[in-house]
């Protein structure tokens, strides 16, 4: 293979997985395969929990596969490898430090001079738009400006490979816009020193706006899906009828693979836990209600919603998995419908919602109709959180085990039929 046609990372039959309270493995990725070529920018896209964050700290050295191998410019990763610089979703920034001095720790792996460093601090510095900021100190800047020091962070070392894990995700709408923008600009100018870049995302209209192709990672455990390419000139028009297209290419591919892991479940035995999406309850009534009005008519496409709604592909799925599994919509390829159900509950009082919620939470949620059947059971209708966690990580990693009880105590709140105290970490039946 010619050194132009060289991957600058390749991932090979990468298998990730974490113990079991039992001691036995759980995956949490399998089989993933891919290649970032010079020039390219790979998104990473899929629901909570698929393993993406993961995958990206596996390409940076930062953990260690269980199996698989690791090649950076054709030669194995052992470890964290110069060259690769990370931009992570929350600023990590030194708040005693000055924008510079925070900018030059990522010079701190290389042997340069004081003057060195300095003067590729404030070119870096300069380059990402914080020019004459450089003696402020992180509480005097804006989210957006922090998070240009962290970007500033990662490239002052000229790497060849950049890896973003959500970088825009926690600025608010505009600020990440600009932003987002701004790297754009600098990377189809050529003024970055970085060869190739891997995204992490949750944002559909991102992954079209700023990659060449898409990789769709499917869950539990988490594997390449679906790889779709982005044939689009940059820059690109999000209004455009081909960019549209493409986003509504990718919802179907995410709703689909959705849909089949909600029917899986549906088919599984009753006696095994399943994770519950993380869907909080004025989420769930808002989604409805917006769904029922006369706009939509109790049937929309997702990405319509979503834009409407200004939801990221990460906050709408758990919210139409909810509603899917609890019997109040349905999914058809990327159109989410109201059931019978679903009308009643829309149009409902406050209370007689709660009694449908109660209803349906029992009847389609095997985990909730165990945990009330076990406090029934007790004397005193209580019962310890370990006890279901246990339980939970027998099938699922500790932190969607955790999740997914959180969920259930949010939907058992609502409906009147569990309480749960915090600090004793106590769950109880409401008569």
């Amino acid at each position: 293979m010619s050194a132009a046609r060289t991957p600058i990372l390749a991932l090979r039959q990468i298998c990730m997985a974490y113990a079991k309270p039992s001691g036995e493995p759980l995956p949490v990725l399998t089989n993933v395969d891919l290649s970032l070529a010079p020039g390219e920018i790979l998104g990473l896209l899929g629901r909570s929990g698929c393993g993406k964050s993961t995958l990206l700290r596996i390409a940076a050295g930062l953990i260690k596969p269980t199996s698989g191998e690791v090649l950076y410019r054709d030669q194995p990763l052992a470890g964290p490898a110069a060259g690769i610089a990370v931009v992570f979703q929350t600023f990590a920034l030194y708040p005693w430090l000055t924008v510079q001095r925070n900018v030059e720790l990522g010079l701190d792996a290389l042997d340069l001079s004081a003057a060195e460093r300095q003067r590729r601090a404030l070119a870096a510095i300069d380059l990402i738009g914080l020019d004459g900021f450089q003696s402020a100190y992180p509480r005097e800047l804006s989210g957006g400006m922090r998070q240009r020091v962290g970007f500033a962070r990662a490239i002052v070392s000229d790497p060849v490979l950049l890896l973003m894990d959500e970088p825009f995700s926690a600025l608010d709408v505009l600020t990440a816009e600009t932003l987002r923008t701004d790297f754009m600009d600098l990377w189809i100018e050529r003024r970055l020193p970085t060869e190739a870049v891997l995204l992490v995302t949750h944002n559909i209209e991102e992954a079209v706006l700023m990659c060449d192709r898409v990789l769709v990672l499917g869950s539990h455990p988490g594997q390449i899906a679906a790889e779709i390419r982005i044939p689009l000139a940059q820059p690109r028009n999000r209004f455009a009828a081909s960019f549209r297209a493409l986003v509504g290419e990718i919802y179907a591919t995410l709703t689909s693979r959705m849909a089949e892991s909600l029917a899986a479940v549906s088919a599984s035995p009753a006696d095994r836990p399943h994770g519950l999406p993380r869907a909080a309850i004025n989420r769930l009534n808002g989604f409805v209600e917006t769904l029922a009005a006369p706009a939509y008519q109790g049937q929309c496409e997702l990405a319509e919603i979503a834009g409407a709604l200004a939801l990221k592909v990460d906050e709408l799925l758990p919210i139409v998995a909810a509603l899917q599994l609890l019997g109040f919509a349905e999914l058809r390829q990327a159109t989410i419908r109201l059931t019978a159900a679903g009308r009643v509950y829309s149009g409902s009082s406050t209370d007689e919602r709660k009694r449908l919620f109660r209803e349906h939470l029992l009847r389609f949620v095997p985990l909730a109709a165990h945990v009330i059947q076990v406090l029934e059971e007790r004397p005193d209708h209580r019962a310890p959180r370990e006890r279901f966690e246990l339980e939970l990580q027998d099938h699922l990693h500790r932190e969607d085990a955790q999740r997914t009880l959180m969920t259930l105590i949010d939907w058992g709140r609502y409906a009147e039929m569990l309480a749960y105290d915090a600090r004793t970490r106590i769950f109880s039946q409401i008569p």
